[in-house]
């Protein structure tokens, strides 16, 4: 198997523990690489060499323009290597092949949009109301950011906050999860290889006591940028307050797919399948909850068990298959308990709600796609995150009914519409309380478009220009040009 080793200060380090542990394949359950086992010794190495890049190396001395010629070329040996990497990815995550492929392809743009906005950040002269006096404002990097990726899509989710923390001038220590953590250490390599400078990014693999707590409390981090469950998030966001750091929480969904009687109903099906079935269900912002209207209620759902059906599970690597396996084995007992958990509260399950047992799924975890009826909104299933391939269909009256059960939720991060009548797209876009609405789509993310949560979905915005003045903190700087003093004892 593959040893790998710490990214820190541009060198590959043994931990501080000398010891490794093992990154299972989920399809098939064997272990194909070990994975340094991180500690706070690490961590504070990790976090003083980023410190270090930030306030007295080459970095500092960097311009924008510079900064931003560094980033592109970045993007240029990721797409270079995309194959590669999504690769490595499906075996650490077990997402099927033509996903992480597409997010590999992809995952440059980040790095060219950011590497372009780089010197594009500017202050402000300010008309003030007070004579003699000249200010204008700049825009100073927040420090060193800690980003800590989740395992669903190791690389596009942390390319969401190094691309623009980068750009904006900070240095960054990442922590993977431990269960994909082999990703983000290859994607350090290329760091050296587009010509930043030691330590501007360091990569602290390890479990959430040993390399997650200390970073998060570390005195030289400035800011954390978390992506994982709204549980982690508040327990980050709870130690961050206690230092009075900056954060960044793309925490969990449980996301309102509405479906009205006027929509077309072929895409509708189809954007219901990808918003819970895609990536085996485990992706923040799935569809879990299927709002149908009453009147379309059994034939649509006659429709989409048809599709669902017919969808294909094995080996993500193949380009036939299109549903892989759940990426850990305790997420996989927990999509499994939850299964349960709907069966005991009432909801009748009409396709799936079993552990994949089909010759093609071999020794992975599997759970075979699941769609319940008879749900209720105030069932657990209704409410909570699986984070797995199983969907709730829940009925619904009129518009207002919808928009009630839509919102009656603790989350907050996505939603989508299918309608054809643009009135109603509008008003429900503009009453759901959700960070992302999708109409008559599902699963739509840009560089561009600005993503994040209300309510326990989180804090603060990926992507788009909002993104960037995330790592960034305004000085207002001012000029005594030709005001006298008066009393000393008076403000200005």
């Amino acid at each position: 198997m593959k040893r790998y080793q710490l990214r820190i200060d541009g060198q590959k380090p043994d931990p501080d523990s000398r010891t490794w542990f093992e990154t299972q394949n989920p399809y098939t359950a064997q272990a194909w690489a070990e994975v340094p086992k991180g500690n706070a010794k690490d961590v504070d190495l990790a976090v003083k060499a980023a410190h270090r890049a930030l306030t007295a190396g080459p970095w500092a001395e960097l311009t924008a323009t510079q900064r931003g010629a560094l980033l592109r070329r970045l993007g240029d040996l990721i797409a270079r290597d995309a194959t590669k990497l999504a690769t490595i990815e499906v075996r650490d995550n077990g997402k099927l092949f033509a996903e992480m492929q597409s997010q590999l392809n992809y995952i440059p743009q980040w790095f060219y949009y950011y590497g372009g906005l780089a010197d594009k950040v500017q202050g402000t002269t300010i008309p003030l109301d007070k004579k003699g006096y000249f200010a204008y404002t700049r825009n100073e990097p927040v420090g060193v950011v800690a980003a800590i990726t989740p395992w669903n899509s190791p690389l596009m989710l942390l390319s969401w906050k190094i691309a623009p923390a980068l750009a904006a001038g900070c240095t960054v220590v990442a922590k993977p999860s431990e269960f994909t953590s082999a990703s983000t250490l290859e994607l350090a390599d290329l760091f050296e290889e587009a010509g930043f400078p030691p330590g501007v990014f360091n990569v602290v693999t390890g479990f959430g006591p040993e390399v997650g707590t200390p970073l998060v409390e570390h005195p030289l981090v400035s800011k954390i940028s978390f992506t994982g469950s709204d549980a982690t998030g508040r327990r980050i966001n709870e130690a961050a307050g206690r230092h009075l750091k900056h954060t960044a929480m793309e925490l969990g969904g449980k996301s309102p797919n509405v479906v009205f009687e006027d929509a077309d109903l072929e895409q509708a099906a189809f954007g219901a399948i990808s918003g819970i079935f895609a990536a085996t269900g485990q992706t923040c912002i799935a569809g879990s909850r299927l709002l149908v209207q009453e009147s379309i209620h059994d034939a649509f759902v006659e429709r989409l068990l048809a599709v669902a059906r017919a969808a294909r599970m094995g080996d993500p690597m193949s380009p036939e298959t299109q549903v892989g396996p759940v990426t850990t084995p305790p997420q996989y007992q927990k999509v499994l308990e939850y299964i349960d958990i709907a069966r005991n509260e009432g909801a009748t399950a009409v396709l799936g709600g079993s552990k994949g047992s089909r010759p093609e799924c071999g020794d992975g975890w599997f759970v075979e796609p699941t769609i319940f009826t008879n749900v209720k909104n105030d069932m657990r299933i209704a409410q909570e995150e699986v984070f797995g391939p199983v969907l709730s269909v829940i009925r619904f009256k009129d518009e207002a009914d919808a928009l009630r059960i839509a919102n009656d939720v603790r989350f907050g991060l996505a939603a989508a519409v299918w309608t054809s009548d643009i009135g109603r797209a509008i008003r429900m876009s503009e009453q759901l309380r959700a960070g992302t609405v999708w109409i008559n789509t599902y699963r739509a993310v840009s560089f561009m478009a600005p993503f994040g949560g209300y309510k326990d979905s989180g804090l603060g915005r990926e992507n788009g220009i909002d993104a960037i003045r995330e790592y960034l903190q305004a000085k207002c700087v001012w000029i005594n040009s030709g005001a006298v003093t008066g009393n000393p004892f008076v403000m200005r």
